[in-house]
């Protein structure tokens, strides 16, 4: 494979478990509102809004795990406390810990 169809792949990967694999979590866990469940999935992306206080915006050999603030250490420990609470609030922890792991394994599973 070539380094311009690796980056293309690790694109479509991270893209697709952004907006993709989430209806998945939600046909299995939430299967009789799996369209909201995954609404507010898909709303959790709105955590990516602290990429623009970051210079530059978009860097693709920094890892969003512990450098923007929505995405720190201490974030993902309340997004994970979130998940004990009942209904919506544990739909948004699950969305924001997916993408968090969606994060974790862009940087950390693919070559730089």
């Amino acid at each position: 494979m070539t380094l311009s169809e690796i980056a293309l792949l690790k694109t479509f990967t991270h893209y697709f478990l952004h907006l993709v694999f989430p209806v998945f979590i939600a046909l299995i866990f939430f299967r009789k509102n799996w369209n909201k469940a995954y609404l507010i999935m898909l709303a959790t992306m709105l955590v990516d809004l602290d990429h623009i206080f970051a210079n530059p915006v978009f860097d693709p050999s920094r890892n969003s795990i512990g450098f923007h603030v929505l995405h720190s250490y201490y974030a993902i420990a309340v997004y994970f406390l979130l998940l004990f609470f009942k209904g919506n609030i544990r739909i948004v922890a699950i969305g924001l810990l997916f993408h968090m792991l969606t994060d974790f394994l862009d940087f950390n599973l693919w070559v730089h």
